[in-house]
């Protein structure tokens, strides 16, 4: 075809002829597999006198200079409407994005297409002040009478495979024409930030198409209210299986802010041992250690030996995020002693656990107010501290970023945490 690069406001309304004669006009373009990098137009949606009808691509002749598409045969079948097709006009333009890699929530005004490898392909979305006027019709005009200003308007393309389209398509469902990847590929706070710029109903199709895992990292980095409002319009078996995959303290503050029938429903979709977990944290009040704490941490037994402890860790790992200390308990979860992983690596390989373990461990209750744990995490410069109860049993540990999030305000609060992290390492480089 003749067209073979341009924006899809300069072929929509345009006239569709079949041997010089109207049948109607361009009214969309159809992409089958949005999914695909750089997706192919599989044909243009024509509006005749009966109804919208569906030209693919093979039939488009030619796209003459004087601004007529003409087809080779007339297009007879009702456009197609597959809830996994994207079409550009209806389901893109004018409606909002979110740029990967930019890190931010855009308007589409216009769309560019190229001819690649004899294929018309979706290349990139303008969502600058220069797609607003082609579709204007003010673009000409621009350049002709007032060129110092149609220069000076920026023209902000973004290339597609960058590009996270959201579109509803109808009232009660909306999806995300887009690969996982591409969201996947975001850090949690960056794409927490873009499902807060989001409306309730946006916010919950971008966490449909998350896997488990990822959707978890992003909700905790969310207020209450918009994780409250996300987990009532993703319904409860979906809800149940990112709250599974969270830190149990962001997953045990979420639920407690949930009412108690909605909490109910939600761990009765869990796995018996997770909803168990998250029926004894969510007892605590939120600003105590039990409230802070979680049960993510890494244990191991006193009878073992560092080599088997080492093998054993490397077993575990992938499961647990939290693993700069190790924590020695015996059959009835008491305390008995803590090692750093320095300590672990460094001890000879037969050495036993009883023997390069640390007897005399800091431990909070778990009533203790959160100021408090703070300032004993602060005083013996730890980057997580145990929490025991009366028997000496180990409930969880509660972190240095959970105990100064809960009395500082959230900008420093996610800075310190790394400033003590890196502290520790410094320290241990020295000293190794």
């Amino acid at each position: 075809m003749a067209f073979q690069e341009g924006f899809v406001s300069e072929l929509v309304g345009r006239r569709a002829t079949i041997n010089g004669l109207p049948i109607g006009k361009v009214s969309d373009f159809l992409v089958n597999k949005p999914e695909n990098t750089f997706p192919e137009i599989d044909g243009l949606v024509i509006k005749t006198a009966q109804g919208a009808r569906f030209a693919p691509m093979d039939t488009i002749a030619d796209v003459d200079a004087g601004g007529a598409v003409a087809l080779s045969v007339a297009p007879k079948i009702p456009a197609p409407r597959d809830e996994d097709a994207l079409y550009l006009v209806s389901d893109l333009l004018d409606k909002q994005i979110v740029d990967v890699d930019g890190r931010k929530v855009v308007r589409i005004n216009d769309i560019e297409l190229a001819n690649t490898g004899g294929k018309l392909r979706l290349v990139a979305a303008d969502v600058g002040v220069s797609g607003l006027l082609r579709r204007l019709g003010l673009k000409s005009f621009g350049k002709r009478f007032t060129p110092w200003i149609y220069r000076s308007v920026p023209r902000t393309m973004i290339a597609w495979n960058s590009v996270a389209p959201i579109r509803e398509t109808n009232p009660s469902h909306v999806t995300l024409a887009v690969k996982e990847s591409k969201l996947s590929r975001m850090h949690p706070s960056e794409l927490a930030e873009i499902i807060s710029d989001l409306s309730a109903r946006e916010a919950a199709a971008v966490i449909h198409q998350l896997d488990d895992e990822t959707a978890a990292d992003a909700l905790e980095h969310l207020d209450a209210d918009t994780q409250r409002s996300i987990i009532d319009d993703i319904g409860t078996e979906r809800a149940a299986d990112i709250i599974e995959e969270m830190d149990s303290d962001d997953a045990a503050d979420l639920l407690g802010d949930l009412p108690e029938e909605q909490q109910a429903q939600l761990l009765a979709e869990m796995n018996e041992y997770t909803a168990g977990e998250l029926r004894e944290l969510v007892k605590y009040e939120e600003d105590t250690a039990g409230g802070l704490m979680t049960t993510d941490y890494t244990w191991i037994y006193p009878h073992r030996t560092a080599e088997q402890t080492i093998r054993k860790i490397r077993e575990i790992a992938p499961e647990s995020e939290f693993i700069y200390y190790l924590y020695v308990l015996d059959k009835q979860d008491r305390l008995l002693g803590v090692l750093t992983l320095r300590a672990l690596l460094l001890a000879q390989p037969d050495a036993g656990i009883e023997r390069i373990m640390l007897s005399d461990v800091v431990t909070v209750p778990p009533d203790m107010e959160s100021r408090d744990v703070a300032a004993t995490i602060a005083r013996y410069d730890l980057l997580a501290v145990p929490v025991v109860d009366d028997q000496g049993k180990m409930l969880g540990i509660v972190t240095v970023d959970d105990a100064i999030d809960a009395i500082m305000p959230s900008d420093l609060a996610k800075e310190l945490p790394r400033i003590t992290a890196r502290r520790h390492t410094q320290r241990a480089a020295a000293s190794g």
